[in-house]
């Protein structure tokens, strides 16, 4: 059997676009989440195994990383998991800039680095998740972007210490339809006054990242490192028509 692609964060949303994505694609998939009782049915669906796994706990990313290998090693590694942290500066505490940079930039360095020996087995990838928020500049967002900007950081520098072995790129959308989002589309007006911010005019859909972090996984892209990709109906680059 061939080595998984291991999916983080894959209870719904992207994650489990992707996980859905790279297995109807013939490829051997593990997915974890926090709660790994919240994928026993997306496992069942695609003949995979369902991890738990807890990206605030170092322990708990080395277990998941250890259960998903089986011993030669892992192809990729998405590691889909993160937060929308929106507030005032007057209102971010302490906390709320810590626990966010944790959860985005250091569950996913320590994810990467669990999983080093077993990427550079199979020369494998990994795909990041950044925000068009990490370089455009949106009021409320300081906590998120300040997070995110890390990602992006971090992806680089992984890019070029894991090379020629592994490598690492990072997707930047814009604001997509998932569980994580629903309180900022809690009404139709506001969906629609969001999505007309973009270029494009609509909101991104879970699809539309899976798509690009599979490609970004798969063999096709295997001369792109470092790259840093906005999936965003081009509102990180072209301003709106409204």
């Amino acid at each position: 059997m061939s080595a998984p692609f291991l999916v983080m964060g894959a209870h719904g949303g992207v994650g489990e676009s992707l996980a859905r994505l790279l297995a109807a694609d013939g490829k051997p998939v593990a997915v974890a989440a926090r709660d790994a009782g919240e994928i026993d049915g997306l496992a069942a669906d695609l003949n995979a195994k369902a991890i738990a796994c807890d990206a605030m706990e170092p322990a708990s990313i080395q277990s998941a990383v250890a259960e998903a290998d089986e011993g030669d090693g892992l192809a990729g590694l998405a590691y889909c998991i993160g937060s929308i942290d929106l507030m005032p500066l007057r209102a971010a505490s302490q906390s709320a800039f810590i626990d966010s940079f944790r959860l985005n930039a250091v569950g996913a360095a320590l994810s990467v680095q669990a999983a080093q020996k077993a990427l550079a087995k199979q020369q494998g990838a990994v795909v990041l998740f950044s925000s068009v928020a990490a370089s455009r500049g949106f009021a409320n967002h300081a906590v998120i972007a300040a997070a995110k900007g890390a990602v992006e950081g971090l992806t680089v520098s992984l890019a070029a210490e894991l090379a020629p072995k592994v490598r690492v790129n990072a997707i930047a959308p814009s604001l997509t339809r998932t569980n994580l989002a629903k309180p900022l589309l809690s009404s139709e007006a506001m969906a629609k006054a969001i999505a007309a911010l973009h270029p494009l005019s609509r909101l991104g859909e879970a699809e539309d990242l899976a798509a690009l972090a599979a490609f970004l996984l798969g063999p096709q892209s295997g001369w792109i490192t470092g790259q840093i990709i906005g999936v965003d109906g081009g509102r990180s680059a072209l301003a709106s028509k409204g």
